[in-house]
């Protein structure tokens, strides 16, 4: 094979959730001389940030029409063979590139190649069957068909100098160029082995009903493929921290703040690569940091005050530690006010909501017993009301403070819970224990917790 240098070319607009699994898919590959260049388009969040962590030109572009992208990143490369993958899509493998590029020195009359595309396993029904349907297994020659999909494919620079992508479309730009090289006589390639991992589809407008009936049947045709669908991304892709936020030291207990014992699990956890404590005392952040936990300030008097939320203070030190250049993926929220959190509890929050892409998941309390709300002056009740307990649809009591895993995103956003939430049943009632400077239930619940160290 020839080595021809290549481009690659990711278009983006807030893609912070995937960018990084996206890059370090591309980093990993067999086929090294390449080089990557993001279109960018005012992202907002931090993809931006995350994307300089790896060897990257950038383009700000700030009218977005798919083919405007895509030329504005062409005539910034280099390359000789132009690879184009969407920001939210991640390498199957490390042959990811070199599957993609070979056929162009097999055939010089090759114009563009495009790849597969596998739905992840928290993808929607609709998309997983949109992506099993359009993209199978069998490799493709075409000569008349002009579907071409720019998510994940590549081309060949001297074949783009005579067909620039249209630049009036808003999408279908891949096929509109398609149709215009397969008139010259030139011929698409469909290879499936050069593979990337995309959680939607290319439809969005099918009765769900109907889309899970046709899903049902070819997952049981595609089981091998459905039984290795990715979760959202691998974990040594992403950078996960923990937030602690406190006011002064805390209760103590046996001589120690009770604060030690949500260190502990913090440092039990195998996924957490830092862990900050956010506090407004002197002493507190001398004490955390005799564990290597990482107190980068002392935070502002005004963010440990009553009337500000614990939504608020998170939004502060993100912010804070953003500015100093840490950017984190998934963010692990841990009140010390709740010293019994079984352990383990991370490291399953953490793998739940990267294998089934939920926005936030958190523990919660699974309540049977009757459940009224005052409104309008009156009592209404919430429950199914007084039938047996095996027959009744639980109320979730949220438990956030044990702990919420979570992304940027949603910190950023002065909200940490998203709308995709996932919960995790909390068995044992001493882990809703909680114990707070103010509690006059404080000494009961040290009484307890002696019984149980």
């Amino acid at each position: 094979m020839n080595y021809p240098k290549v481009s690659i070319i990711i278009r983006t607009k807030n893609e912070e959730r995937w960018i990084s699994s996206c890059l370090s898919g591309i980093v990993s590959q067999t086929y090294s001389d390449y080089e990557i260049i993001i279109v960018d388009n005012e992202s907002s969040d931090g993809t931006i940030a995350k994307a300089k962590k790896y060897p990257i030109k950038i383009v700000n572009i700030k009218k977005y029409l798919p083919g405007i992208a895509l030329n504005v990143g062409i005539k910034k490369s280099v390359g000789e063979i132009l690879v184009f993958l969407s920001g939210h899509c991640i390498p199957k493998n490390k042959y990811w590139l070199e599957n993609l590029i070979k056929d162009f020195d097999l055939d010089s009359k090759v114009a563009g190649v495009y790849g597969r595309q596998e739905p992840m396993n928290f993808s929607s029904p609709q998309s997983k069957r949109d992506l099993l349907i359009t993209f199978g297994l069998d490799r493709i020659v075409k000569i008349k068909d002009t579907f071409f999909h720019n998510a994940n494919s590549a081309i060949r620079k001297d074949i783009w100098l005579k067909h620039a992508f249209d630049e009036t479309v808003t999408n279908i730009e891949d096929r509109i160029w398609a149709g215009q090289v397969l008139k010259d006589g030139y011929k698409i390639i469909y290879e499936p082995n050069s593979s990337v991992y995309h959680y939607h589809g290319i439809h969005h407008d099918n009765d769900d009903k109907r889309i899970a009936g046709t899903l049902n049947t070819i997952e049981k045709l595609n089981s091998e493929s459905i039984d290795h669908m990715p979760g959202l991304k691998s974990l040594d892709t992403i950078e996960i921290c923990a937030f602690i936020p406190i006011r002064g030291l805390g209760p103590i207990f046996k001589g120690e703040p009770i604060l030690k014992y949500t260190i502990d699990r913090a440092i039990e956890s195998k996924n957490i690569d830092k862990i900050f404590l956010f506090t407004d005392s002197d002493e507190c952040a001398n004490y955390a940091k005799q564990f290597n936990v990482e107190v980068p300030f002392i935070r502002d008097k005004y963010y440990s005050q009553d009337f500000i939320d614990l939504n608020t203070v998170y939004k502060y030190c993100l912010e804070k530690i953003e500015a100093m250049n840490y950017h984190p993926d998934l963010v692990v929220l841990l009140e010390p006010t709740f010293p019994l959190r079984p352990s383990g509890l991370i490291d399953k929050l953490i793998i739940e909501i990267t294998k089934l892409g939920y926005d936030t998941i958190l523990p919660v309390k699974l309540e049977y017993n009757p459940i009224w709300i005052y409104k309008n002056k009156s009592y209404a009740r919430l429950d199914n009301g007084g039938i047996p307990r095996h027959l009744k649809d639980p109320y979730f009591s949220g438990l956030p403070g044990i702990c919420t895993v979570t992304y940027s995103e949603y910190i950023r956003s002065g909200n940490p819970i998203g709308e995709n939430i996932g919960t995790y049943n909390i068995d044992s009632p001493l882990s809703s224990i909680e114990m707070r400077n103010e509690d006059a239930n404080n000494d009961r619940l040290l009484k307890i917790m002696k019984e149980i160290f």
